[in-house]
């Protein structure tokens, strides 16, 4: 008796984990929306730190987009770049942003991601904005040039990260390796607490100017931003195409009373290919279209025609739909 009960519950089980699967599999009706309708889409997109600006930025589109469309864009803290990618490839997020350059070493697997091979599950949704390569040191730290980083505590940016990636690009123009300097691999906030306290002398931070932790950062401890002169900026736009030179305003942050040239990448929305067309060609629209009307700063660098240029790998096809609707593809 005791046997047949036992194979009774087992199949019992058995059905309902089979019923419990079938549902999980399948999308609960409504969640791909028709007719422009977005309101019953949650889609998970991976940011970086808390305290960067593809956080508050994306947190920003999610409020304004939340309010006019009733999409979910449900934001999450990363380990920006390289993580978001690999995490769209494991399904974590749907959607993430990240730098146009490190995106193009996941698609054709190299540098970043030699360790890992090409990541194909992903494509473009648009660029937003300039991502800023910025040096950052004590005011009396006597660090005036790339080259007197040598034989300093630098951090250097999460491991693993773009930022990690740009800085070690940067450092090896002026003929600096990482094993010239004491290499710290620290978040942004992280950084800036630690040149803060004197535990490091400077930090790289690849980000939208100006950065929260940066701005925080210099309303207590006098700062400078180590610019990259014309012959080494030449230099790296030459070897590294996805580099732009880039100038950082006097006063975007307390006591830099001076313009600091330095280079850029872009901050670029990229979504898995498992969305569907109608999805991210709402969700595109959505984005760019209500570009005014977003509270942060960088959403005035946003264009339809900045979304489109300098981008190597291939767009979703919904979003190349929006942007030929609109004309920034032919």
């Amino acid at each position: 008796m005791k046997k047949k009960l036992a194979v009774i519950l087992a199949a019992i089980l058995a059905f309902s984990m089979l019923f419990l699967t079938a549902c999980g599999d399948k999308p609960a009706e409504g969640d791909t929306p028709t007719g422009g309708d977005i309101s019953s889409i949650n889609i998970n997109v991976g940011t970086g730190g808390s305290t960067g600006t593809y956080y508050g930025f994306c947190n920003v589109i999610s409020s304004l987009l939340k309010e006019k469309t009733g999409a979910q864009l449900m934001i999450q803290s990363s380990g920006a770049s390289k993580a978001n990618i690999l995490d769209i490839d494991d399904g974590v997020v749907d959607m993430a942003i990240v730098q146009n350059d490190v995106m193009d070493y996941a698609f054709n697997g190299t540098s970043l991601f030699e360790d890992v091979g090409a990541i194909k599950s992903f494509s473009t949704l648009g660029a937003a904005y300039a991502e800023v390569c910025q040096i950052v040191a004590r005011a009396d730290s006597g660090i005036k040039t790339v080259a007197d980083l040598k034989g300093k505590k630098v951090s250097v940016g999460d491991s693993g990260s773009g930022v990690e990636f740009n800085a070690q690009q940067i450092l090896g123009a002026y003929d600096v390796t990482f094993e010239d300097i004491d290499k710290q691999n620290l978040s942004f906030q992280a950084s800036a607490d630690a040149l803060k306290d004197g535990k490091i002398d400077a930090f790289f931070c690849t980000a939208g100017a100006p950065t929260v932790a940066i701005t925080d950062l210099s309303t207590t401890t006098g700062i400078v931003l180590v610019e990259i002169d014309a012959e080494h900026l030449a230099e790296l736009k030459d070897e590294y195409g996805f580099y732009a030179e880039y100038t950082v305003p006097a006063g975007t942050y307390k006591g830099v009373d001076e313009d600091a040239t330095t280079v850029a990448v872009k901050a670029t929305f990229i979504v898995s290919n498992d969305l569907d067309e109608e999805t991210v060609y709402q969700l595109t629209k959505a984005i760019y279209e209500n570009k005014d009307e977003y509270s942060h700063e960088k959403a005035a660098e946003m264009s339809n025609e900045y979304a489109v240029s300098s981008i190597s790998v291939p767009f979703h096809p919904g979003a190349e739909r929006y942007f030929k609707e609109v004309g920034a593809i032919s």
